[in-house]
This record gives structure tokens, sequence and C-alpha cells, in this order.
């Protein structure tokens, strides 16, 4: 195992990946909480909303950052 220099990551780069990233598994488990509960519209609304947030997220990326 090696040392991973991070020193280059922007703050809002970093801001803004654990934003995306708390928002999408969120969603992502709270539509796996609803399908188990039998809700099965809203399960598939926040799996809608996961995919949704990951293009939004990519979209950002690449625009901001790459």
């Amino acid at each position: 195992m090696s040392l991973v220099d991070v020193s280059s990551v922007s703050a809002s780069l970093f801001i803004l990946g654990i934003v995306f990233i708390m928002l999408i598994f969120g969603l992502l488990s709270f539509g796996i909480l609803r399908m188990f509960q039998q809700k099965f519209r809203t399960g598939w609304f926040s799996f809608a909303g996961a995919i949704v947030s990951f293009v939004v997220f990519m979209y950002i990326l690449n625009k901001w950052y790459l």
C-alpha cells in the first residue's frame, strides 16, 4: 500500500463530492427501504432521483473541474 497525495484536491471539489455522495446514496437507501415497505412507487422515485443526481454530479464535474 502507498500513500495518496490529495493536496491538489480543492475544497470546493471535496465538498461537492461529499454532498453528492450523501445525496445519491441516501436516495438509494431510501428507495431500498421503501421497496421493503411495499411502497414501490416512492421507491422507484427515489431510485430515479439518485440517477438524476448522479447525472447532474457528472455534468458539474465535467463542466467545472475537468
